[in-house]
């Protein structure tokens, strides 16, 4: 395989048996987002100096000894929402360039302290809504162009499929996680509200907001979402509980696991096609020893008749500091969308 299609947990290994260097990793990666990017367009800020700084000292720290996990030496990306110390962070809108440039989210810190190398920030929907600013040349989907790459964390998505990071994280709050993974072909996780601190990590919606991995493997979710996980004193809505050890307890195999499975809801109005996967998958869960367990899922109509209205709400909130001040910047779509929340 490709190495750059490889899973993170297989580069890590070879930088640990050292067949491999972080500088060498971290170049090659930076090459292929050169020579790739220009088509799949998912990259909005590429650190090639940061990276390779990085990488150098990584590979440094891991000659000594001094391993600091599954992450260290490998080169992640980030979604353009995560404030990182030194890196713009535009949120996908002109309105907000350079937005908190001396900030650094928590989960950016964690990554960064765990040892991965930040190859740059990717392209994202204005503001984590529903529409790229017009300045923007939306990200491709790296199977087929005319595909849809999903909605906020479109950049995320491409660039983990197209083999231009090995990880890189993105934020949901109505499928922005799971629309770009599914579309593109990864493995995205939304974490439980909580499980991962949001802290300047600009927020769409603060009450409605998650933020966790897009991989190409479930093991190197677990292994992402071991990082950055955790309570953080900086975001008071981060759960207190202690963070496992995910990439063990996947080893443990799923015996004995009750899964809920309500056939209607993944029936009903759904792609035939995905509701073959969905009970396909049901069925290797139940030949691997897991308990299927019948459930009625609520109905959720209310719910997402008001996801709207409640979203909008909390987005003019995020944006007072710059809407309507700097109305002009933004699109029209976003506009009309904050113009919503402040009526």
């Amino acid at each position: 395989m490709d190495l750059h299609y490889q899973t993170l947990i297989e580069v890590s290994q070879r930088l640990r048996r050292r067949e491999i260097s972080s500088e060498e990793l971290t170049r090659s990666m930076l090459d292929r987002v050169e020579r790739v990017d220009a088509s799949c367009r998912s990259y909005v800020t590429v650190c090639a100096d940061l990276a390779l700084q990085q990488a150098k000292q990584a590979d440094v720290d891991l000659r000594a000894g001094r391993v600091r996990g599954r992450l260290h030496g490998v080169p992640i990306a980030l979604k353009d929402l995560c404030a990182t110390r030194g890196v713009p962070t535009h949120a996908g809108t002109p309105a907000l360039a350079n937005w908190n440039p001396d900030g650094e989210a928590t989960v950016a810190r964690r990554l960064r302290e765990a040892g991965a190398v930040l190859l740059g920030k990717l392209q994202t929907t204005e503001g984590a809504y529903a529409y790229h600013h017009p300045s923007v040349d939306p990200p491709r989907n790296p199977w087929n162009a005319d595909y849809w790459t999903g909605v906020s964390s479109s950049g995320s998505g491409a660039a983990t499929a197209a083999g231009l990071c090995f990880a890189s994280l993105g934020s949901d709050t109505g499928g922005s996680i799971r629309f770009p993974s599914h579309c593109c072909g990864d493995v995205g996780l939304k974490p439980t509200w909580g499980r991962v601190s949001r802290h300047d990590v600009f927020p769409l919606s603060e009450s409605l907001d998650h933020v966790g991995p897009i991989t190409r493997s479930v093991e190197d979710a677990a292994a992402v979402l071991q990082v950055i996980a955790g309570p953080d004193p900086l975001d008071p809505t981060a759960v207190s509980a202690p963070v496992p050890d995910y990439v063990a307890e996947l080893e443990r195999g799923v015996r004995g696991l009750r899964v809920g499975v309500d056939a209607a809801f993944c029936s009903e109005d759904v792609d035939p096609r995905s509701t073959g996967a969905i009970f396909a998958a049901v069925e290797i869960l139940r030949d691997r020893g897991a308990e299927i367990v019948p459930v009625a899922m609520p109905d959720a109509s209310e719910a997402t008749a008001q996801w709207g209205l409640l979203c909008a709400v909390d987005a003019a909130a995020a944006h007072a500091g710059f809407f309507p001040e700097r109305r002009e910047r933004y699109g029209p779509g976003m506009a009309a969308f904050l113009d919503a929340g402040c009526a």
